[in-house]
């Protein structure tokens, strides 16, 4: 952090610049422009700041040159926001436990990474190399930082249940609906083991080795467990981990588990059935028998559900016995079929089926390609012939199959006392857990994973779990306060929370940038005493939070 004086045409200007490392190569970012140097020579505020400064300083002399300020250093003191939830859910004290006999500090190591993910994600040596930005920060050794690791992977269950326990407290969580989806972590390797493996990506990233990760949220969005799984794993065998985890780790016994149509086998319904839960989830309508079929087709029976201002919605309940044998028992499932139709879902159909038979058209002029697509795109519309001189033709009949579903979606449920209205409502709700799913993808970077030890991996995933439940705590405390806040705009706002840090002739003070306005209403919202504009640095005693919170909170 310096101060940079550049010259455009006749005139010179000040900047306030910071140096860091991009691709191995060293770059400036302006912070501050302060404007044109003639202008700040003269200027009263200019002025005003540095007897504020000499002031503060109890320097006896006037300041007359820039040789008496040193260069500026900035530093993030808005990460207190994440401490002081942190310590809402007992972290410290639950780290504590785990420590065991570790000579370090645990929970600051955990906390200093978690950190990280929150506001700037960065890899652990990134993390170790940076940590100077957070104001007042315990400095921690790299291999510690590793360590930590280790240690959370082996307290992943402990941990897991506590929190889950600390939150329904805190927050009068109710958990009587559990979504449930799986989705993939890809690693920059081709190297598997018997974590990471091969197997079908969900980032389209199927050349690379992967984890399988199974996430439960409540109907909030609020995490409330994970299962890390092989990237092999196949989504349906994912469900019994989850409701294991439900039963014995945190003692619920009556949920409805909603879930997409990858988690819905016969199998994992009985599964569902069999703990006492009940369960919402899509149904894979293309695979119904024929007679239920005909029912869905038929117009009769439909309720309309469409206000006047939308396309066509409607909807119709079918009673259904789901049966399936299994190991030379047979077994019947008493459900409900909530079959809709949607206009605006027929037309989405129909132009995905059309970009697929484009593709299909194409593939059968470069013939070669052929085998090596995936069957789930435009391959799915050609069969391939076993006489006479053509081998591959456009499958007619395919398509007109496909065509009779433009615009239908089913739901199979458990839960007959609710409303048809009611279950659509919460199936709806499904798209929380994608976006937790995005969230940890995207603002918080848990890939790409820089770790290849089973151990080391699972530790970090702990991690992100601990940053994933404070990123969403303090989002859903922003909404019910009705503050408007994205994960990034918060990410923005506590970044925006820095002091710079200055000497006037010996003496070091603390100066209070610009924040943004969403900042200064999660400082309220968490009741935080915010700085004062300058600050000598004494007064904000080392290693520990500089800003006192609010006794009232």
């Amino acid at each position: 952090m310096f101060i940079k004086v550049t010259k455009s045409g006749k005139y010179e200007y000040a900047q306030l610049v910071e140096a860091y490392r991009e691709n191995g190569v060293v770059r400036h970012r302006v912070l501050l422009n302060f404007g044109r140097l003639d202008h700040i020579r003269n200027h009263p505020s200019f002025q005003r700041l540095a007897l504020k400064l000499a002031e503060l300083s109890a320097v006896e002399t006037n300041i007359h040159t820039i040789e008496d300020i040193s260069e500026a250093e900035i530093s993030n003191y808005g990460y207190l926001a994440y401490r002081r939830l942190w310590e809402q859910f007992g972290l410290p004290t639950l780290l504590g436990k785990a420590q065991d006999r570790v000579t370090f500090d645990l929970q600051q190591a955990c906390f200093l990474m978690a950190v990280q993910h929150l506001l700037t994600s960065r890899s652990k040596l990134g993390t170790y190399l940076g940590q100077n930005r957070y104001f007042n920060l315990p400095p921690v050794q790299l291999h510690h930082l590793y360590r930590a690791l280790d240690i959370l992977a082996r307290s992943k269950e402990s941990l897991e249940a506590e929190l889950f326990f600390r939150s329904r407290n805190l927050f009068n969580l109710k958990v009587d609906v559990v979504f449930f989806d799986v989705t993939t972590f890809h690693f920059e390797s081709v190297r598997k083991d018997c974590l990471r493996d091969f197997g079908f990506s969900k980032d389209g990233r199927g050349n690379e080795v992967q984890v399988v990760f199974g996430l439960l949220v409540d109907q909030s969005g609020r995490p409330v467990g994970y299962e890390l799984f092989p990237g092999h794993t196949f989504d349906g065998h994912t469900l019994e981990s989850a409701l294991e985890k439900l039963a014995e780790r945190f003692g619920i016994h009556r949920v409805i588990i909603v879930a997409d149509r990858g988690i819905n086998s016969k199998l994992n319904l009985k599964r569902i059935r069999d703990r006492g839960y009940g369960y919402i989830v899509a149904s894979r309508l293309k695979k119904m028998p024929e007679e239920v079929l005909t029912a869905v087709f038929d117009p009769t029976g439909y309720q309309d559900g469409s206000s006047l201002d939308t396309m066509t919605w409607r909807y119709k309940v079918l009673p259904y016995l789901n049966r399936f044998q299994m190991e030379g028992q047979c077994f019947e499932l008493p459900e409900s079929l909530i079959v809709t139709y949607s206009e605006e879902r027929a037309i989405k159909d129909r132009a995905d089926r059309e970009r697929n038979i484009e593709r299909a058209e194409f593939l059968l002029k470069n013939r070669s390609r052929i085998k090596a697509q995936s069957k789930r795109g435009g391959r799915k519309y050609l069969r391939e012939l076993t006489e006479g001189p053509i081998d591959w033709i456009l499958d007619e009949e395919a398509i007109l199959r496909e065509a009779r579903f433009d615009g239908y979606y089913a739901l199979q449920t458990s839960e007959k006392d609710l409303s048809p209205q009611a279950i659509l409502d919460i199936h709806h709700n499904l798209w929380k857990i994608e976006e937790s799913f995005r969230i940890m993808k995207s603002t918080l970077e848990v890939r790409p994973v820089f770790h290849w030890t089973e151990s080391r991996i699972k530790g970090h995933f702990v991690l992100c779990f601990l940053a994933f439940l404070l990123e969403r705590t303090l989002e859903f405390q922003c909404h019910e306060a009705g503050l408007t806040a994205s994960p990034e705009q918060i990410r923005e706002a506590l970044n925006s929370l820095n002091f710079v840090e200055v000497k006037v002739q010996g003496k070091t003070f603390l100066i209070k940038t610009k924040a943004s306005k969403l900042a200064h209403d999660i400082w309220r919202l968490l009741r935080l005493k915010p700085p004062k504009n300058v600050t000598p640095k004494e007064e904000l005693p080392l290693h520990s939070p500089p800003i006192a919170v609010d006794s009232g909170c």
